[in-house]
């Protein structure tokens, strides 16, 4: 017989076609190690954990990104735009961190350019928050009355396609020198009212150490400053560079707190878990501000997986931003609504203190307004009707208003209130708003128009 002909045998089990089984997704892991053995094959261990090394080695030109991402030549002739435009900087460590087989992976979303970002509609601009309006000193925010903004550098080890302080990567490259930062710190000093002081940047700590520390001794040495804390995404971008020379450095001017920006599960690494440990241990508390991005994290259990992990390595989720009206990131922004039944389905699904709180930085520099979802439908005499996580309404009998302390609360005359303080304190039964002239913002531009 044949080779050729049918055999009324059954086929065998070993000649039985089947078809293969899918392949599993890998883990973030996984791709991280296979990246990096095929992109950085004989770089060493002691090279790759090197901060420097990595710092040096950034992917920053458009020759390597079309070349590491096969892009086609219409597309590359679009981020040449793009690239004039806005500067690009990528760590080899991030960089391995991306899915190359997948074009929406949520790390290549936030750290590669893409012609998108051509895309301006009118609401955008460079400057959506007003920072420059509340600057009263180069290098200084002072929109609450309580703390400011601290900028000491424009540098980034990696720059975030969405950075609100886009036009940083524009007009300024580096440092603030150190004239400047004097003038700055002088005009801490200066002003009482400042008892919180957040470094931020650009990154701070990518700072060198000896410059770093000037500047905190030098804001150290102002009594009224109570707290400093820094704004960086060093641990999620170059977690190499929170070393122990770093965190003895730091822990030298406490109370310092650092924010991080974690926006995505996969930057959960091991190497970022133990820069927070670091910081951790050398008594540094750290919080994380994530910004709600389109395509990365905007789906309720991508959030989810997003702060559980952050509550495992010690992480507290603070802060979930509406992503900034900023020139450049439109493909960005999702709707309020979109974040809101985001945070009502962690409210009932992990732990309440793993929900950050939502806010929007309103244009103009109107500051942080929380969104929050509703969770109270109405009062009726002295019941409040309310619903849960769940959907479930329900009442609550409330106990009736009675006097409130705060008639004769010590404080009360001496307070500096405004707005719904004074009401709630009992010391105004009504408010204007040219009750807000006190305000730093209020002040800067009174003095502008005087002159």
């Amino acid at each position: 017989m044949s080779s050729a002909q049918l055999s009324d045998e059954p086929p065998s089990s070993t000649s039985r076609q089947t078809n293969p089984a899918p392949a599993l997704p890998k883990s973030p892991l996984e791709i991280y190690r296979a990246n990096r053995a095929r992109l950085y094959p004989d770089v060493s261990d002691e090279q790759w954990n090197d901060w420097k090394w990595q710092q040096k080695n950034r992917v920053t030109t458009l020759e390597q990104i079309t070349t590491l991402f096969s892009i086609d030549e219409f597309s590359s002739a679009r981020l040449n735009d793009i690239f004039e435009l806005y500067r690009t900087a990528i760590t080899p460590y991030y960089l391995c961190l991306i899915d190359f087989d997948n074009p929406a992976d949520p790390l290549r979303l936030q750290s590669v350019p893409a012609a998108e970002e051509a895309l301006n509609p009118g609401e955008l601009t460079w400057d959506p928050l007003n920072e420059e309006g509340d600057s009263p000193v180069t290098g200084i925010v002072h929109r609450y009355p309580d703390r400011c903004l601290f900028l000491v550098t424009s540098y980034c080890p990696l720059y975030c396609r969405y950075c609100t302080r886009k036009r940083k990567w524009v007009d300024e490259d580096g440092t603030t020198g150190q004239r400047r930062v004097e003038k700055m710190i002088e005009y801490v000093a200066a002003h009482p009212e400042i008892r919180d002081v957040i470094v931020s940047g650009g990154d701070p700590l990518s700072l060198s150490l000896n410059y770093l520390e000037k500047i905190l001794a030098g804001l150290r040495a102002i009594p009224h400053v109570e707290i400093i804390r820094f704004g960086s995404r060093v641990p999620v971008f170059l977690p190499q560079r929170i070393d122990q020379e770093m965190t003895s450095m730091l822990e030298k001017y406490h109370p310092i707190w650092i924010n991080t920006h974690f926006n995505h599960p996969n930057e959960i690494t091991p190497e970022a878990a133990a820069a927070c440990d670091r910081l951790l241990r050398a008594g540094i508390p750290v919080n994380n501000q994530a910004v709600l991005l389109r395509g990365v994290n905007d789906c309720p259990y991508i959030m989810r997986d997003l702060v559980q992990g952050l509550m495992k390595i010690r992480v507290r989720p603070y802060y979930l931003y509406l992503c900034d009206q900023v020139m450049g990131a439109e493909h960005f922004r999702t709707s309020v609504g979109e974040g809101i039944e985001i945070i009502e389905f962690l409210r009932g699904h992990t732990s309440g203190l793993a929900v950050p709180q939502f806010v929007m930085d309103a244009p103009g520099g109107g500051g942080k307004i929380p969104l929050m979802p509703n969770y109270i439908l109405g009062n009726y005499s002295d019941s409040v009707v309310y619903r849960n996580f769940e959907g479930v309404i329900g009442r609550y009998d409330d106990v009736p208003s009675q006097h409130h302390e705060c008639d004769r609360c010590e404080h009360r005359e001496s307070a500096n209130e405004r707005g719904i303080a004074k009401l709630l304190n009992r010391t105004a039964d009504r408010f204007e708003p040219q009750a807000i002239r006190d305000t730093p913002h209020a002040i800067k531009v009174k003095g502008r128009a005087a002159d």
